[in-house]
């Protein structure tokens, strides 16, 4: 087309003129490169981990994205694909043959997560009221393979190292990936309505799967660059924080959407975390520790009001979600939640059974395959015990990121911010109900990583909980210097 134009009419002007996309497998190539520099890049931050990582990665890379079936064009979202059953049962043999190998403390590792381990137990216990049995174990299976893998973490030298590893190599594949298959596959990075217009879901199975995971990415990237910044996350290369700080830049694109239709609940649940990350710096600069109880109490409450919400019609927001451009009616979902209440109080307290409510036959019925929330979507599966269950193991969690505080604050925060974005997030959404939901799984990886890091510091330096001053770490320079801020933190 160029060469049939105008001896006179510049080249240059014609293509600044036209946009001429980039070839697909162009593309491939260089988010491959990119994706290649930036694990390599965190291998060399991270010399301690050792090569078992890889097993919780890949399982992680799986989970936040689309199961392997649906990738290769096999099985069905609700049986399961022969493929998937397979990578499932190699990890599970191969991490169990690990941990032995490492000699790993299960009785310890047990003593020390009993809420979780219950919560676990009673999932199996109602497998057995459940009227699909069989997938209902195969489902119940899939829950302790991530127990497996949070033990491996925990199995590692350093396992606040291996999980700011694992969290960084999920983050460095699916947000390049999410946009790749946005720009240039569509047909895998895109789902169009049926009432026209279109929803990116990227590398996920849905639009609110890649909300989930711009979630946690987002505010992950945003907290190793405050780590960073304080100079205790010290860069291998100068070109690392740039390098995070596009990667934080491509996730707010993705999680941004086509023309309004994003995950208002995740951008919602990503500013909860992020005012409370501050608050928490703030009190970590003027020396202000929280109550005992504080927490646990905050807990509590948005825990309650969570699981209220289906019952009394979503009324607390309604007011919230007009501030993001949706209807009353939360896009349809408090008329989702008024027609599961009535099959919630025919099994109010043990529920239909562990992942056994969503059959083809209720999702043909409720022409819907989730309920929209995640405590509803408890209450279903395993009645108000399980809630309650559910209840205890997150008032523990809660409780073990508030005793990190005094070994590692920024950890703790860590923990902290993550339960209560977790928490807000379950009450538009569902992922609370099973921890093969990425950001479930967040939750009980640095639950069982925190115990081991505590458990470790209990022995090597305890604190004494009659100090009368506790030292934060400072934010005061040694030295005044004229290089920025950004050179400073991207050298050793």
């Amino acid at each position: 087309m160029i060469s049939s134009c105008k001896s006179n009419t510049p080249v240059v002007y014609l293509i600044s003129q036209k946009k001429i996309p980039m070839p697909p497998k162009l593309a491939l190539f260089i988010c491959v490169i990119y994706v290649f520099l930036l694990l390599r890049l965190e291998r060399k931050q991270t010399p301690n981990v050792s090569w078992v990582l890889w097993i919780p990665t890949v399982w992680m890379l799986v989970i936040a994205s689309k199961p392997l079936g649906t990738w290769f064009g096999s099985g069905h979202h609700y049986t399961g694909s022969p493929l998937d059953q397979i990578f499932l049962s190699i990890l599970l043999f191969s991490s169990m043959l690990i941990l032995v190998s490492r000699k790993f403390k299960f009785s310890m590792a047990i003593k020390e997560n009993a809420a979780l381990i219950f919560l676990i137990a009673y999932m199996l216990v109602s497998v057995l009221w459940s009227e699909e049995l069989f997938d209902s174990i195969k489902r119940w299976i899939r829950e302790l393979i991530v127990i497996l893998m949070a033990f491996l973490v925990r199995s590692e030298r350093d396992p606040r190292q291996a999980m700011q590893s694992l969290f960084k190599r999920s983050i460095y594949v699916l947000i390049p990936l999410s946009l790749l298959l946005i720009k240039y596959f569509p047909e895998y990075g895109i789902q169009y309505r049926s009432m026209g217009g279109q929803m990116w879901i990227g590398a996920t199975l849905q639009k609110n799967g890649l909300g989930r995971l711009c979630l946690i990415s987002a505010f992950f990237l945003i907290w190793t660059l405050v780590q960073r910044w304080k100079g205790k996350d010290i860069p291998v290369s100068k070109y690392q924080t740039y390098a995070d700080l596009f990667v934080l830049m491509l996730t707010l694109f993705i999680m941004s959407g086509p023309g309004g239709q994003f995950s208002a609940t995740a951008i919602a649940s990503l500013g909860v975390g992020l005012v409370v990350f501050i608050g928490l710096l703030w009190s970590q600069k003027h020396r202000i520790i929280l109550g005992a109880n504080s927490l646990t109490i905050i807990t509590i409450l948005i825990f309650g009001l969570g699981a209220l919400q289906p019952f009394m019609g979503g009324s607390f927001v309604k007011d919230i979600a007009s501030n993001f451009g949706r209807d009353v009616t939360l896009t349809g979902r408090t008329e989702i939640w008024a027609s599961l209440l009535p099959d919630l109080m025919r099994q109010p307290f043990f529920g239909h059974g562990f992942a056994s409510f969503w059959t083809p036959m209720t999702e043909k019925i409720h022409d819907i395959g989730e309920a929209h929330s995640g405590y509803l979507e408890v209450m279903l599966d395993t009645g108000f015990l399980g809630l309650i269950l559910l209840a205890i193991f997150l008032i523990s969690y809660c409780r073990k990121a508030q005793r990190l505080l005094y070994d590692d604050y920024d950890w703790g925060s860590l923990s902290i911010c993550f339960l209560l974005m977790a928490m807000i997030h379950n009450i538009s959404e569902s992922s609370i109900n099973s921890f093969t939901s990425q950001l479930t799984a967040v939750l009980l990886f640095l639950a069982v990583s925190s115990s081991a890091a505590t458990s470790y510091a209990s022995i090597v330096a305890p604190i004494k909980a009659t100090s009368p001053r506790i030292k934060f770490p400072s934010y005061s320079r040694k030295k005044k210097t004229t290089i920025t801020s950004f050179q400073r933190i991207s050298h050793r």
